[in-house]
């Protein structure tokens, strides 16, 4: 069965629901946070560790950039809720907060409408 013009609305909702005012400030701090080449590629490696957390020294070396400015990017990571951080000895090891990740990825999802 072949979908027709009429069938699929002109201009249908992105969204399933509209974004409560108490979790909008959350969700665009971690967008803010993640606007930034640095941290979104520091973001990407840290959700994709094996064993779920990397070493802030496995982190360093893929950039060209000083390990303060890593560590500041990091920091900003962990303030906006995307991160976790926690201290062995003398190193940090970093792994992804799911929650806020799947809230990340909830909004961003959008159902495209059948094409015929």
């Amino acid at each position: 069965m072949a979908i027709s013009a009429e069938d699929v609305p002109c201009c249908a909702p992105m969204a399933y629901e509209r974004i409560p005012a108490e979790v909008s400030g959350t969700l665009a701090q971690a967008f803010k946070a993640l606007g930034d080449p640095i941290r979104l590629q520091l973001m990407s490696m840290i959700a994709s560790a094996e064993g779920g957390e990397i070493c802030v020294c496995d982190l360093t070396p893929a950039f060209t950039i000083s390990g303060t400015t890593v560590s500041h990017h990091l920091k900003v990571l962990r303030e906006a809720g995307l991160v976790d951080a926690e201290r062995r000895a003398s190193w940090v090891y970093y792994r992804p907060r799911p929650g806020l990740m799947r809230q990340l990825s909830a909004l961003l999802a959008v159902d495209e409408p059948a094409r015929a």
